[in-house]
């Protein structure tokens, strides 16, 4: 697997795809991330979900998953507006910190069994009736947390995993572990809104799941 190449096509852009660019849709990971990770560097969780702050929580969230393809189609989601996400938010803003601080490199049983109980927590959250998917459940827990890849169509082709749970976290972590070197190695930074680089890192997590887009892309 070459992946450097794989990185360098998803940041430089392939197709329709200008790639990794303040003004194009996969910046958005970044406004809603740089969002999120704010409140835990602060220390000031519960805040995101207070009145100064739901409302704009609310469509950070919402934006960066329309951008992401997540209000298209049939999705239930596009007989929603952004106050949908309100308990979802609430939910967030109350998870155990733990969960703010796992990364690919630290995907123990503990923490598998904590990233598996985030994913539950979001889907009672988005309505079990509503049938979310690992798609919607991942790209939310990636966007907010940065702790796991979304696992979308060209993800699931390009690591063959085909469910978000124990066997494919693992599946992730022993990847991790055989290209540790070329993934640590890999330092990109996010866009504040202003297109200038923060000092906040795209996690692990994003790296891998940068790699396994493009990969399931060419599947």
């Amino acid at each position: 697997m070459n992946i450097d190449d794989y990185l360098t096509q998803f940041i430089n852009g392939n197709g329709k795809s200008h790639g990794r660019q303040p003004g194009e849709r996969y910046a958005s990971f970044d406004y809603c991330f740089n969002y999120f990770q704010q409140f835990r560097e602060d220390k000031t969780l519960p805040d995101m979900a207070d009145e100064a702050h739901l409302e704009l929580s609310c469509l950070h969230l919402s934006f960066y998953l329309a951008s992401w393809g997540m209000f298209r189609g049939s999705s239930f989601l596009l007989e929603k507006s952004s106050k949908f996400f309100e308990p979802l938010i609430r939910t967030i803003s109350s998870m155990d910190k733990s969960i703010w601080n796992v990364d690919a490199d630290e995907y123990t049983d503990h923490n598998i069994v904590s990233l598996i109980q985030c994913a539950n927590s979001i889907a009672d959250k988005l309505g079990k009736i509503n049938n979310p998917t690992d798609t919607l459940i991942t790209k939310i827990m990636l966007g907010v947390f940065g702790n796991v890849p979304a696992f979308d169509n060209n993800f699931r082709k390009g690591f063959g995993c085909h469910s978000f749970g124990k066997k494919n976290l693992k599946l992730i972590k022993k990847f991790y572990d055989e290209h540790k070197a070329q993934i640590d190695a890999k330092v990109i930074y996010t866009f504040d809104f202003n297109g200038t680089e923060t000092k906040r890192r795209y996690t692990k997590a994003k790296i891998i799941d940068m790699i396994g887009f493009i990969k399931g892309q060419k599947a």
